[in-house]
């Protein structure tokens, strides 16, 4: 056991002739008792901060450990979030370019079915055209025979006034 407080205050000496002070000693001695009192109480209290500034220690070494988990768990989160949006745009962009190919190819037969409209109305305007061609000659050429039966029933009705006349 080593020199407590306690052990220097309870410690008493020989006395022998021409020895030292008793009081003297004994105040001495009380000095050095509340010397080491003091110091064994600052040493106490520094064993108790160290013992609760390691407790403190450990908790945020698991908060840091916690914090690690919790930022590989939110980076691995991202990570399949961002891989989720690509392939959420792959596909996106995978409909639009079906969609966009699907209205291209509407438009090519649209465009296709345009054309023949066209050509057929076209064939329609000759036919028209040759038609009402054929129709005017004909009524020209009618038109002409009206005239000259005209003329001929003319010439019938002047030569009969001849006659009559005559």
């Amino acid at each position: 056991m080593g020199i407590t407080p306690d052990v220097i205050k309870q410690k008493e000496f020989t006395t022998k002739f021409r020895g030292f002070d008793v009081q003297e000693v004994d105040a001495f001695l009380e000095e050095i008792a509340l010397e080491i009192e003091k110091r064994d109480n600052g040493i106490q209290r520094l064993k108790d901060d160290l013992h609760s500034l390691e407790l403190e220690n450990q908790g945020y070494k698991k908060r840091e450990a916690s914090l690690k988990r919790v930022m590989i768990h939110s980076q691995k989160v991202l990570e399949q979030m961002k891989k989720n949006a690509e392939k959420s745009a792959e596909m996106i962009i995978a409909r639009a370019e079906v969609e966009a190919e699907k209205l291209l190819n509407k438009s090519h037969l649209r465009l296709s079915q345009l054309h023949s409209d066209i050509n057929e109305l076209k064939r329609q305007r000759m036919q028209i055209e040759v038609q009402i061609g054929s129709i005017l000659e004909s009524h020209s050429k009618l038109l002409e025979m009206s005239q000259e039966d005209s003329k001929i029933s003319d010439e019938a009705d002047s030569t009969l006034k001849f006659f009559k006349r005559a």
